[in-house]
């Protein structure tokens, strides 16, 4: 991709619509806007105009044209917007149009964000929640996404990044003051202040039960139980719509079906497996095998009896939390001791998801304060929290230590900080200097 160029792209949904945004971006803009709707209007301010085909003077369009002028756009470029009537022969005109102009040329998936972010408009982790804000499904992930685009869980790196820098110039002038004890043990010290707060800070972060990258991802929730206790009809009865096959003959399910519900704001995969028995075939014996592994993975397990058979139990070998339910309370004589649900009927289900919401909530959370929502994230402060252990571990005892000693504890924290940077897109060692030569006037 050539940042040189002008892009353009449609950033409203393909097909007929009321209204459809074409997006311009890039050196050109205005040249492109003037060419198709003279003149370029006032900066940030709509204006109605004639869409027109520079080469034959056709009219393509009447519509809204819009102008803004770098830096101060989304890309940090200029920019073009055309708000125009949605039909398809219109954005096909339109579009066949800018492709035709010197230096223009349609955008590639993400560019218009990939240059939002080379020019400084986006971080990485901005980026990523503007990503999970258009994948958003429930109002808990839009919420989360939104708080991460707008920049919540950037502000928490970067203000532990400046510290770690901070702490990493104070290092530095140990380094650099060897000779002079008392001066490079003072910085040491205080940079080792730093250092401790920090590291408990990020492993309480840390210590979040996965709850960000849960609500992104959904609250998995595993169907187990014998064969033939009606899971494939509750997932069906809690889709709402024929997901699974529903048979009488027992081991119909061999594979695994998922489906996404939304239980009160909250992303929930629902996984119909296959019946814990013992297995008649090969075939029936991985069915049954990958139920044991979805199970292990999930963040809930329903176990599903027949409330008008004999009592089974959940095998310990599912590993998740389990919630022992029984199904076809229309069928049975007496009341379940457990809670009972009828997937034919729909009785005790408002229970159920009641219930499963609840579960739910508790294990994601409802709370303001940025989470981890990726696991590059995790991986990243974990490896963060190593490096800030390992320069603890190093500065215990005499704190002057010498120089070689300093050197290895002020890389742990070129490491850490190097770790965070990672997860916004800031890695620069400049910063570095930049704050050794605020705060020390080193070279005086």
């Amino acid at each position: 991709m050539d940042e040189a160029d002008t892009i353009f792209a449609l950033s409203t949904v393909a097909g007929r619509a009321g209204v459809a945004v074409v997006r311009v971006s890039g050196p050109k803009a205005g040249a492109v806007l003037d060419a198709l709707s003279p003149p370029i209007p006032e900066a940030r301010r709509a204006a109605l105009r004639k869409i027109r085909d520079p080469e034959t003077g056709e009219i393509l369009d009447q519509a809204l044209v819009l102008w803004f002028a770098a830096p101060k756009t989304e890309t940090g470029e200029d920019m073009a917007e055309l708000h125009l009537h949605g039909g398809p022969a219109i954005v096909r005109g339109v579009l066949a149009t800018l492709a035709l102009q010197p230096g223009c040329r349609l955008a590639a998936p993400g560019e218009f964000a990939r240059r939002a972010f080379a020019n400084g408009k986006l971080d990485l982790a901005e980026v990523e929640g503007l990503a999970d804000l258009i994948e958003a499904e429930t109002q808990a992930q839009r919420r989360q996404a939104m708080r991460q685009m707008s920049g919540a869980l950037s502000a928490l790196y970067e203000g532990w990044r400046r510290r770690l820098i901070e702490a990493l110039a104070l290092a530095e002038s140990a380094i650099d003051f060897s000779d002079e004890a008392d001066v490079a043990a003072d910085a040491v010290a205080r940079a080792r202040t730093i250092v401790g707060d920090l590291t408990a800070e990020i492993a309480r972060h840390l210590d979040d039960g996965n709850r960000g990258e849960i609500l992104r991802e959904g609250f998995r929730i595993v169907l187990a139980g014998p064969p033939n206790v009606g899971k494939s009809s509750l997932l069906n009865a809690l889709a709402k719509r024929d997901a699974a096959i529903v048979s009488e003959q027992a081991g119909t399910t061999r594979d695994v079906i998922e489906v996404r519900l939304d239980l009160d704001g909250f992303p929930v995969v629902v996984s119909d497996t296959a019946g814990i028995r013992e297995a008649q075939g090969r075939i029936e014996e991985e069915g049954i095998r990958r139920t044991l592994a979805h199970a292990r993975d999930a963040d809930l397990v329903i176990w599903l009896s027949d409330a008008g058979a004999p009592e089974t139990s959940a095998p310990p070998e599912l590993g998740a939390p389990v919630i022992l339910v029984a199904n076809k309370t229309d069928l049975a004589d007496a009341a379940p001791s457990k809670l009972g649900v009828s997937a034919k009927t729909g009785a005790g289900l408002d229970e159920l998801t009641r219930q499963l919401a609840e579960v739910a909530r508790a294990r994601i959370g409802v709370s303001e304060s940025p989470a981890i929502t990726r696991v590059r994230y995790r991986q990243h402060l974990k490896t963060c929290m190593s490096a800030l252990q390992a320069f603890m571990t190093g500065v215990q005892g005499d704190m002057s230590g010498s120089q070689a000693d300093i050197e290895l504890r002020a890389e742990d924290l070129r490491q850490a900080a190097h770790a965070l940077g990672r997860i916004t897109g800031r890695v620069d060692v400049e910063d570095v200097l930049g704050e050794i030569f605020a705060r020390f006037c080193i070279g005086k």
